[in-house]
């Protein structure tokens, strides 16, 4: 109990690893479980079903755990996930999930969440995402890994990021983001592949000379999306060496519901 500020109120039922440090006039509720070696800084309000992994770092006026801002919601035991080694800045709101989906949020590993991010009931977020200042995710958004969103931006309820994907400063999301691909703006346009995030992840040049070669399929070729997806299956014998990339795409295009399609 050393860790743990004075001033702070752990629920008894409470299961707080004892390397766990929480500072001052933090709230932590009956439910929640929290691993080794996390930080809770001040003023932080965990509540409901919420697990916290191992050797997060968490900024001071933090809501984790709340119910979803959902008026159909009622009491139901859902909950909010998060994983390890995540840092979570100031003034972040994460909800638990709701009974109308699989009822919980979830957050992966090694995310960089910066002040005043919402995250709504039932989003899925990957690991090693960045998501800048005032990002804003409506309910059932998915994120997958390593996905990058810059500031003051805000998606749609049910869109969903490939992993790889870039969205710039300011933009309004409304459209699933293939995997890969860089877009910004509102509307929402898309400016090409996210060379320099692919880059900075060590991708061969054989890799990056697929990827582009699935843009243009999507993107150059005035093709449907069933054509595109074609042209895409193919590059699984032109190009064997990304063969991962290839079905990492086809898996998310498949995913994708008619009624809201993709950035196009």
């Amino acid at each position: 109990m050393g860790l743990i500020h004075a001033s702070a109120v752990v629920d008894a039922a409470a299961e707080v690893d004892d390397s766990v440090s929480v500072g001052a006039y933090t709230i932590i509720g009956p439910q929640v479980r929290i691993g080794a070696g996390t930080t809770i800084g001040a003023h932080c309000v965990i509540e409901g079903r919420t697990t916290i992994g191992r050797d997060n770092r968490i900024f001071q006026f933090n809501s984790l755990g709340a119910i979803p801002q959902d008026k159909k919601y009622g009491g139901e035991p859902c909950a909010l996930v998060i994983g390890e080694r995540n840092t979570i800045r100031e003034f972040c709101t994460f909800n638990i999930g709701s009974p109308g989906d699989r009822g919980v949020t979830s957050i992966g590993d090694d995310n960089w969440i910066m002040a005043y991010t919402h995250i709504a009931h039932d989003c899925r977020i990957g690991s090693n995402t960045t998501l800048a200042n005032n990002t804003t995710l409506g309910g059932h958004v998915r994120l997958d890994d390593w996905v990058t969103v810059g500031g003051l931006t805000g998606i749609h309820q049910f869109v969903k990021v490939g992993a790889h994907a870039m969205i710039g400063f300011a933009s309004a999301v409304s459209q699933d983001v293939p995997p890969f691909m860089l877009v910004d703006g509102n509307p929402l346009v898309m400016r090409g592949v996210n060379s320099v995030g692919l880059r900075r992840r060590d991708f061969s040049s054989e890799r990056l000379a697929c990827v582009k070669a699935m843009h243009r399929a999507l993107y150059r070729s005035d093709l449907t999306l069933k054509a595109a997806r074609e042209r895409i299956q193919a590059l699984l014998e032109t190009s064997p060496q990304s063969a991962t990339d290839v079905h990492l795409m086809l898996s998310f295009l498949e995913q994708v519901a008619p009624q809201r399609g993709i950035v196009r």
